[in-house]
């Protein structure tokens, strides 16, 4: 396993962290507990020592099931989770005040009860679940944060980005608040590479990367005849003709990039990591398989730079969340 500084935190984390979403159970289906907590073990057997969570996962499940398979650990887990808004509104909406959102007895109350899931008396990473830059300087939520920093209930202060809006963060990073970042980039979306990434470089915050296979686009798995079951978010995702354009913008990809469908993940996941600016990416996974397949290509080695430039030429800007 490879490690990599996370930003000014000078926590060294496992290029390849544990995205703990589809744990939490909720929008996945099949994801049971006995399995989701055999890959955690894996994971960690593997060398991997960064998980990602959240309060919203499962309504505390996912932290519960990543506090207690950390317990009965004797390495040193890194452990990132997120306060949901007060106002439950994702992506942030642009004009809500940040006290709607974020007020201070919201962020500490959030965090004495992810404590108490994880069973931990300090968590490492905490994050905002969303950000709007408009409250960069605005509300009591920094009061809150640097609280729980000087009581020790929190080591370090990040956001999750909304999806697909990477430099709706750029003017907080400038504050020299904020430690971490994470957000959605893969081969499909470029854009954090374009102003994110090097306001990530210039002040030192760390980079979360999350969804690097786009939600399964990037796995080769995908074709016009793939189904999900209804309670399955995929199956909105890929809703309409989305399968058909997936798979047409993969076949092209593979070909001129020239490798097979099934070096697709692994091709997926190193270009997330060819950038220097990335500490971490965690993608879901939700069986050993999984972890076996993903922790592989933790191991330092990188793609040419001819297949990162081919790569680059496949950037796609679409939004199939919305």
């Amino acid at each position: 396993m490879n490690y990599r500084i996370l930003g000014r935190t000078g926590l060294q984390v496992s290029e390849i962290g544990y995205g703990a979403w589809g744990i939490g159970k909720g929008m996945w289906i099949g994801a049971s507990d006995d399995e989701s907590v055999k890959a955690l073990n894996k994971a960690f057997d593997l060398g991997l020592n960064f998980v990602d969570t959240a309060l919203v996962y499962g309504d505390g499940h996912s932290e519960g099931l990543v506090g207690q398979t950390i317990k009965k650990r004797s390495e040193r887990i890194y452990v990132a989770t997120k306060i949901p808004p007060k106002n439950y509104q994702w992506p942030a909406r642009s004009g809500v005040p940040a006290n709607e959102a974020f007020p201070a007895d919201h962020v500490i109350e959030s965090t004495e009860t992810s404590l108490k899931n994880l069973k931990l008396d300090s968590i490492d990473v905490q994050q905002f679940h969303v950000w709007s830059d408009e409250w960069a300087d605005e509300g009591d939520w920094l009061e809150a944060i640097q609280k729980l920093k000087r009581q020790g209930k929190i080591k370090f202060f990040g956001i999750s980005i909304n999806d697909f809006q990477p430099e709706n963060a750029v003017r907080l990073i400038e504050t020299g608040v904020l430690d971490t970042v994470q957000v959605i980039h893969n081969i499909f979306e470029q854009a954090p590479e374009d102003k994110l990434f090097p306001a990530c470089e210039r002040h030192g915050v760390g980079v979360i990367v999350r969804v690097p296979f786009d939600e399964g686009s990037l796995t080769g798995k995908i074709t016009p005849e793939t189904t999900f079951d209804s309670a399955d978010f995929r199956s909105r995702y890929f809703r309409g003709d989305r399968k058909q354009q997936v798979y047409e913008r993969v076949q092209k990809m593979v070909s001129d990039v020239g490798i097979t469908l099934d070096e697709l993940p692994e091709t997926a996941l190193r270009y997330v990591l060819s950038h220097k600016a990335v500490s971490t990416v965690i993608p879901g996974m939700r069986s050993v398989r999984n972890v076996e397949r993903n922790c592989q290509i933790a191991d330092g080695k990188g793609l040419s730079q001819d297949q990162v430039q081919k790569l680059k030429a496949h950037r796609w800007e679409h939004n199939f969340y919305g």
